[in-house]
């Protein structure tokens, strides 16, 4: 089973994702602000991390930041999902390596499709 961190200070937001990954058969774990994401993708090697860019204790971009400067975390593929529909944060992003950026509302379906073309093919 797949794990992936999300990521997002939005209670309804985490409770939304974690509801339609776990019925796709990922198991979630969750982060509610910056500091706490990078120290759960440190300590829980996810598989993939869906992340919210306006969180407290420091901004999504912060912890991708974060994320890619570290060798246990770098190569963990990042979904951004994020209310902002700014473009110079969604570039900032993409110049990170996030392997996708979504808006919200996110489309749930296209969500998982993203996550699950972002897993490791097991024998």
């Amino acid at each position: 089973m797949s794990k992936i961190l999300v990521a997002d200070d939005s209670r309804f937001q985490v409770a939304l994702l974690t509801k339609a990954l776990e019925e796709k058969g990922f198991e979630v774990v969750v982060a509610q602000d910056a500091m706490q994401a990078g120290m759960v993708a440190l300590r829980t090697a996810p598989d993939a991390i869906v992340l919210d860019i306006n969180m407290p204790g420091g901004s999504g971009i912060d912890v991708l930041e974060r994320l890619k400067r570290s060798s246990k975390t770098q190569r963990i593929p990042v979904v951004v999902v994020s209310g902002s529909g700014d473009a110079d944060i969604r570039q900032i992003a993409l110049d990170l390596g996030v392997a996708d950026f979504l808006t919200k509302p996110v489309d749930l379906d296209q969500l998982c499709r993203t996550l699950s073309s972002l897993m490791p093919v097991l024998p």
